[in-house]
C-alpha cells in the first residue's frame, strides 16, 4: 500500500506512468528529480503519511524502495 501510494505521488509529480515506477527507480537519475523536485515529493510524503523527514535523511534517500522502507520504518 505504501509502494503503492508514493508510485501515484511520483507519477503525478514527474507526469510518468506509474507502472513505469518501481522500487529501484532512482528518484534523480531515473525520474529527473532536482533539488526543488525532492521538496515537493517529501512535502506530499509527509502531508501523506503524516510523518517528518528529516534534512539528514533526504540525502540518504535516492530510490523509491528506500523511499518505502524510510516510510515504512516512521509510520
Amino acid at each position: 500500500m505504501v509502494l503503492e501510494k508514493v508510485r501515484k505521488i511520483l507519477s503525478e509529480q514527474f507526469s510518468v506512468d506509474e507502472n513505469t515506477i518501481t522500487e529501484n527507480t532512482n528518484i534523480a537519475e531515473d525520474l529527473g528529480a532536482d533539488s526543488l523536485d525532492v521538496v515537493d515529493i517529501l512535502m506530499s510524503i509527509e502531508d501523506e503519511f503524516e510523518i517528518e523527514v528529516p534534512d539528514e535523511e533526504i540525502d540518504r534517500i535516492r530510490t523509491v524502495g528506500e523511499l518505502v522502507n524510510y516510510i515504512k520504518r516512521n509510520q
